[in-house]
């Protein structure tokens, strides 16, 4: 008699095969099309939000009676703030994403407002304290990229798929951003309250009105986590023994435990080695953004300052974007190749083009020879260099570490990258006055840093490809 004759018999097979199946969709799994599309224009909009004065910021302080240096504290005090701004949303968004999607669309339109309304106030430090409110609204950066990495939403092997999605968002504000801030200053709209300056501000200030309208209505949150009460149901001994099936190396925390304690024991299984991949991920996030967000202050500077560019606004905005634009088609290549190689190799491909962007920069500054074109080939290179290398910290760190630790590891790395923005938006500011040699050498020594720690820890990079 076959098995297959006998009702109430399982194929020996057939477990196997559901089994293989269940783990292939949850590997493969993708959030809710609707709630994905609005984090990732979020993620574009915070973008746009970042860039769009940076064409600008210098005459803006300049006619405010600000400097140079004043105007790269504009440009990165946002992500400072947005570090501070984590401190209470972390403790009371329980774990999902609605909430902080309201209070940065509040406080965007808020510091837009802001930002706006100092020219007809003249009063320099209101265009900080109104960066300082859209700051709060950049809070969600964290909150995109830890959606993107989600277990409860997104498969292990979507995960890098995903931050490439938002690194390519990412490449669209860098793009767009300088280049509507140049524009409008072009056209000058001369007015006292709407005009070259200040238009960025209430354009962006109605934008985020009506996206606020689309959140409300069509973003579906994430199920909330287990609470305390759910965490303590006793278990079976054969569950209890089961180990974590994507990470050998870390056992499953009994439910019977209390968080606190559950945190401690996970804390404790921690190896030392994984401590050193996760200071690597990110000391790498943290330079990758330093380097961007200093190149992209100290443009519209340098550019303005080197008497054969003589830049306008203008013209420091179509450049910034035009090598923005550039990286894009790079960039979408990038989501196919993030599905067959090793993260780890993706952040070392990246990182290394970005360095060669740096050393090919502080080759044409020593011998003088710096043109449109040999500044744009230094830029376009920099920047699709470290824009590649952004999308794989925290993608790679999610599937080293238990699923439990996303949400640590996600600020970990968003307050990397804002650290890396204020203090490169600073040093960029300052690239002139301190010396351009000076300015791409400490660049050069901080890649060269992170690069000893990666070639260390290269076995333990390893993960799975998606």
């Amino acid at each position: 008699m076959d098995l297959e004759d006998l009702p109430n018999t399982i194929h020996p097979l057939s477990s196997g095969r559901e089994s293989q199946t269940s783990d292939d969709e949850e590997e493969f799994k993708l959030p809710n099309m609707a709630s994905l599309v609005i984090m990732l224009v979020m993620n574009f909009l915070l973008q746009i939000s970042f860039f769009i004065i940076v064409s600008s910021a210098n005459k803006y302080a300049d006619y405010l009676g600000g400097n140079a240096t004043f105007s790269g504290i504009v440009i990165g005090i946002p992500t400072g703030i947005a570090g501070l701004s984590l401190i209470p949303l972390t403790q009371y968004d329980k774990g999902m994403y609605k909430m902080p999607l309201h209070v940065s669309c509040c406080f965007a339109i808020l510091g837009h407002v802001a930002y706006a309304v100092a020219y007809r106030a003249n009063f320099l430090y209101l265009i900080l304290i109104g960066r300082c409110l859209t700051g709060v609204s950049f809070s969600l950066f964290m909150y995109c990229k830890r959606y993107c990495t989600d277990p409860r939403i997104v498969g292990i092997r979507r995960r890098t798929t995903l931050a490439t999605w938002q690194v390519v968002c990412q490449c669209l504000g860098l793009s767009l951003g300088p280049f509507f801030g140049g524009l409008l200053y072009k056209i000058g709209f001369s007015n006292s309250t709407f005009n070259g300056d200040t238009s960025p501000g209430w354009i962006m200030a109605g934008i985020y009105a009506g996206f606020w309208v689309l959140v409300t209505k069509y973003f579906k949150d994430v199920p909330p986590p287990p609470t305390v009460t759910e965490l303590s149901l006793p278990i079976s001994k054969d569950l209890e023994a089961e180990p974590c099936p994507d990470y050998p190396s870390v056992p499953a925390t009994s439910p019977s435990l209390p968080i606190d304690e559950s945190f401690r024991a996970q804390l404790s299984l921690i190896t030392l080695t994984q401590w050193g991949v996760i200071v690597c991920m990110c000391w790498c996030s943290m330079v990758c953004f330093f380097i961007l967000g200093s190149w992209e202050a100290n443009l519209p500077v340098f550019g303005a300052a080197t008497a054969h560019l003589h830049w306008s606004p203008f013209d420091a905005g179509n450049f910034i974007a035009l090598g923005g634009i550039t990286c894009f088609p790079f960039l979408l290549a990038n989501l196919l190749a993030a599905r067959r190689m090793q993260d780890r190799k993706l952040l070392a491909f990246g990182t290394t083009l970005g360095l060669a962007g740096l050393l090919a920069f502080l080759s044409i500054l020593r011998t003088g020879k710096v043109n449109y074109g040999s500044l744009f080939a230094c830029w376009f290179t920099v920047a699709l260099g470290f824009n590649m290398a952004t999308a794989i910290t925290l993608s790679l760190l999610s599937k080293q570490l238990p699923p439990q630790w996303n949400g640590r590891t996600s600020v970990m790395i968003q307050c990397s990258n804002y650290t890396g923005r204020v203090t490169g938006a600073i040093w960029g500011g300052s690239g002139v006055s301190v010396g351009m040699l000076n300015y791409v050498g400490l660049e050069i020594a901080m890649v060269g840093i992170g690069a000893i720690m990666f070639t260390t820890l290269w076995k333990e990079l390893k993960t799975k490809n998606g």
